[in-house]
């Protein structure tokens, strides 16, 4: 009588599928702890020409920007090169062209585009843009995006806004106000008298005449941390100051606003700035003021993600340019944080060194720590360090 074969035993069946769980578990665990997984989940076309990363189960390797569909974490291997990828057995994805060093990457691509705005007389749309880097509109608004941090349209805007700026602002050759407008790129008085609080915060003949005309109120107390002055224009809070002497404050912001006419505060001012000092002692309860924020597109963008970051929680510079999109771009946060003019109510102090230890404030080391520690005893529960990316 024939036998049949015996049977696999179901525990060496089950021990096998555990194994490979494991695995895969084990593989996706150091996958999402390396922090160029994020480069990949982003498609940030800066990191285009780092690494590499491949795909075990179709045996790919892409650039970090690649537009493929995203691979599961397990899947994953990273390499420094397209040629150890390519010794390691993968193949080069057809798309993206990975072993292609001739083919532009994003980054280079965007950066002729921002040299092309930055030079054309007027706004290029965002489908001559696209035409010109071979995208669809879709596809391009995604990758300036990804690799700039702001959209191609508030490129430009900012772009515009420097050009006002330095125009307006050079006393030697002094333009005729109408002159600088549509020298910087605006079609029209009108549609920068409509934007000009956006834009510099003021009308473009305050701006060109250092805030003349513009009333600033603002007044000088004690806080937790010291002297601190709060000025405000009819938009809101423009400035909160911190340091050790109010003579100096007063000095900082004659500075900022060099022709401004500066007054006391009247009952309303008061009350902001009453607010903004119980805010200092409990930032937990927010603080519930219009702010007057003036700054590049970046410096915004900087600011906005700062005041996402909980009290009691903290983030590296590092960390904070991959949550913008440009993981190389830590520098730059850095010296947006220390152009912010609004202590406390966007709090860069929360802004820390990629070992957790805390390094220059504007207003003073020991004031940061001194803020942070204060924070972290009023959210005990926070984690301490807030990852993003």
């Amino acid at each position: 009588m024939k036998q049949s074969a015996p049977s696999t035993p179901r525990s060496t069946s089950a021990a096998s599928t555990s194994n490979a769980a494991a695995l895969a578990a084990n593989r996706a665990q150091q996958t999402l702890a390396d922090p160029r997984w994020a480069d990949v989940q982003g498609r940030h076309a800066a990191a285009d020409g780092r690494f590499v990363y491949a795909v075990r189960s179709t045996g790919i390797f892409c650039r970090p920007s690649c537009s493929s569909r995203l691979a599961k974490p397990e899947n994953v291997r990273f390499f420094d090169t397209a040629a150890q990828a390519q010794a390691a057995g993968y193949r080069a994805c057809k798309r993206c062209q990975p072993d292609n060093p001739a083919k532009p990457s994003h980054a280079a691509l965007v950066a002729e585009l921002c040299g092309w705005i930055a030079t054309a007389e007027e706004e290029p749309s965002l489908a001559e843009l696209a035409e010109r880097a071979g995208m669809s509109p879709f596809h391009l608004q995604r990758v300036f995006k990804a690799a700039v941090g702001v959209s191609p349209k508030a490129y430009a805007k900012a772009q515009r806004r420097q050009r006002l700026q330095t125009a307006l602002g050079d006393a030697q050759e002094a333009p005729r106000v109408i002159d600088a407008i549509f020298d910087a790129g605006f079609a029209s008085t009108a549609q920068l008298y409509r934007d000009s609080q956006a834009v510099l915060g003021m009308t473009p003949r305050q701006y060109r005449t250092g805030g003349v005309a513009q009333q600033i109120r603002f007044g000088v107390a004690e806080c937790s941390l010291g002297p601190i002055l709060v000025a405000a224009t009819a938009q809101g809070i423009c400035a909160i100051l911190l340091g050790d002497d109010a003579d100096a404050l007063v000095q900082d912001l004659q500075q900022r606003f060099p022709k401004a006419q500066l007054a006391g505060g009247d009952a309303d001012f008061e009350r902001w700035m009453a607010q903004v000092i119980g805010f200092v002692d409990e930032p937990t309860r927010g603080l519930a003021l219009p702010l007057d924020v003036r700054g590049t597109a970046f410096q915004q963008q900087v600011w906005q993600a700062l005041r996402l970051i909980p009290v009691g929680s903290t983030v590296s510079y590092s960390e904070l340019a991959r949550k913008l999109g440009m993981p190389q771009a830590s520098r730059a946060v850095a010296g947006a944080c220390a152009a912010n003019a609004l202590a406390v109510a966007i709090p860069c102090h929360r802004v820390v060194r990629n070992d957790g230890g805390i390094s220059g404030y504007r207003w003073g080391v020991e004031r940061k720590r001194a803020l942070l520690q204060h924070e972290a005893e009023l959210a005990p529960q926070a984690p301490r360090v807030a990852r993003h990316g």
